[in-house]
This record gives C-alpha cells, structure tokens and sequence, in this order.
C-alpha cells in the first residue's frame, strides 16, 4: 500500500460522521467516486451509489458509512454535555476519552468525557461499570450560555477524537471508525480498480449506506433502490485474537484474511454465493476466515430481503476492539479483501448469476 492510499483510509477514519450525519464521509465517496464514473445517485436517507458498467446483471457491493457514537441532548447550567449514545458501547470504554462535538455549521468542539478520580471511590463503587446515563461531557466552559456561544445544540453528533496512524511501523493500523470507514475504502477501491480494465460484463454498483448502527436502516431503502440482482455488504467483524477472548467468542486473526460471514442474527447466507466467493479465493490464494455472529448482523440483513429477495453475502474485515476509541486493522486483510472483491465483481456475469439464482 503506498502513502497516498494509506493517507486515504487514515482521512476516512478521521472524519466525523454518526448515523444521520454523514455529510462529511459522503463528500469523500462522491469526489472520489466521480474519478472514475459520473452516475451517482442517493436514495431518499442519503445513502450514495455509484454505477459503473452499462449493461448485465446488477451487482450491490456497499459499506456503511457510520460510525458508533453519540448527540447532545441537553446543556446543564454549569455548562456540562449530557448525551444519548448512538450504536452500540460498553460503558467501560467510553470514561475519560477525548471526543469532539460537530456543531450545525461544521465547527469543532473538544470535549471529554468526564470521570471521578480514584481517591474518591469506595472500594465497592470502583468495581462497579459506570453507567451510560451519569456520564457527561466537560468542555471547560463554566456556564450553559458559554456552551451555547459555541454553537453547540441539542441534537449535535458527538465523535470519539483520535488520529489514525500506523502502530509502531507494523502492519497494524489504529483508529476510530474502522467500523465502518474501512469498508467504505475498499468498496472505492473496487471501483478504481474495474475503472481501469476493459468494461466489466455487469452493472456494478458500489455504495455507502447510512445509519446501520442503528438498525441497518439505510442497507433496506438503497438496496430497494437499486434492486440488485446480487449484494454484498462490505463491513467489520470481531478479531478474536487478543488475551481474554475465546474462540467461541470470535475466533479470527488479524492479518489471516478477509471474513466469510456464515450466519448471524439476521440472515443466513446464500450458499451458492459462498462457495462462489471462496471458490474464487482458493483459486487465486487469498486467504480468508468463516465467521458467525450470533447477536448482531450486518446490512445484508436487509439487502436480502429486498423485492423478492436477493442472495446476498457480508464480506467483512477483523477489527480490534470494534465500537471504541481505539479500533485496529491489518494492512494485509484491507488489501485482501480489496483482492477478493474486485475479482468478484469482474466475474458476476450473466452466466455466473444464472447459475447462482437457479433453484
């Protein structure tokens, strides 16, 4: 991976954008999607879909452009940020870190989020998790009015503040939003990549949905949009390979490859587009991992039952320490899974999706 696409991913990270406010990812999609088409399109939820190629079957590959996050809900007097949390967090993680409140007119607040020293807790209440709802945000301002000259309002998106960087030379990079600006980078990379070669047999369209941290919403209203013949959600999964998990938790590694989502809590895969992914992998040695998870999903959990239902895959990246300040990813999964899916997507012809809607 060279500077200039590894400085891509770290700005698409680095950008702010909770569901419902993903203006900021959404001008990155489009400009750099109009290098290489100019059909780009929006459902009505501001989800953002690129086609390219003129004529076959339709083939969906989209990311989610969200992130886990928070709103303001309300200013006390002294000045303090109290707030409704926006996706999916564990307590624990979410003391003492630096955030940074996006105003209606794009300013930049910082903030963090407020938390009790030691020398105060008993014994009892230090081995208690904090909860959600007593957290507040400090913005060392004194007064509710201070606040409000910042231009801060009730309903403003609250973002975790961290710089994207490579972890000590490795391979490994560190980051907010890896779920899912990493997906959004590999769907363009896609693209890019079919620009450069003859006209691909298909209609490809590559997008970036909104507000799938809470509720895969805008996976339903893109994907009804397109009415694909195929679809691919391209998104995170948990890496399992750090102290304290276990394989039945999550079982996948860093750097091992791209995961094959199985199963989870909204879909069961179409099985004859899983072996043709990984048929596809084992031809060309791409290395890969199975996946299932149990208590969530992805957007192909709606993609799937669009129209009259729609056979459909999520293609996902192993992350550390999801929903958090400080996610990690590998290089190599990033450039795998953009390996896997390009060849995919050149291959869906006509004859490749006959063959997988035949019953």
């Amino acid at each position: 991976m060279d500077t200039k696409e590894e400085q891509f991913l770290y700005n698409l990270s680095n950008v702010d954008g909770i569901a419902g406010h993903e203006q900021e990812v959404r001008e990155i999609f489009k400009e750099e999607a109009k290098k290489y088409t100019s059909d780009i399109e929006f459902d009505g939820l501001g989800s953002v879909v690129a086609r390219y190629g003129e004529k076959g079957p339709k083939i969906l590959m989209a990311s989610h452009m969200d992130e886990v996050g928070f709103m303001v809900t309300n200013i006390t007097d002294k000045g303090f940020i109290e707030f409704q949390t926006v996706g999916g967090w564990w307590a624990q993680v979410m003391l003492a870190q630096q955030v940074t409140i996006t105003t209606r007119k794009g300013d930049k607040i910082q903030g963090v989020t407020g938390s009790k020293p030691p020398h105060v807790l008993t014994a009892e209440v230090r081995n208690k998790v904090y909860d959600i709802k007593d957290m507040f945000i400090d913005l060392g301002m004194s007064s509710k009015e201070e606040v409000e000259a910042l231009g801060i309002r009730p309903g403003d998106m609250i973002t975790p503040r961290i710089e994207a960087t490579r972890l000590n030379g490795g391979k490994f990079l560190l980051g907010k939003a890896w779920d899912n600006r990493i997906g959004t980078a590999i769907v363009l990379k896609v693209l890019e990549n079919l620009a450069q070669e003859n006209p691909v047999e298909n209609q490809l369209y590559l997008g970036a949905n909104v507000q799938e941290e809470v509720g895969l919403r805008g996976a339903q209203t893109l994907t009804h949009k397109v009415n694909p013949a195929i679809a691919f959600a391209v998104d995170t999964g948990t890496a399992g390979d750090t102290p304290g998990m276990t394989p039945k938790e999550a079982d996948s590694v860093l750097g091992k490859g791209p995961q094959i989502l199985i199963f989870d809590a909204t879909m069961i895969p179409h099985q004859k587009l899983i072996n043709f992914v990984t048929d596809i992998a084992d031809e060309l040695n791409i290395p890969y991992q199975y996946t299932v998870i149990a208590g969530g999903g992805t957007d192909a959990g709606r993609m799937h039952l669009s129209h009259d239902g729609i056979p459909s895959l999520a293609v996902t990246v192993p992350v550390r320490y999801l929903h958090s300040h400080t996610s990690m990813i590998h290089e190599d999964d990033y450039l795998n899974t953009v390996k896997l899916l390009t060849e995919v997507a050149r291959r869906l012809d006509d004859e490749a999706v006959k063959e997988i809607l035949s019953y």
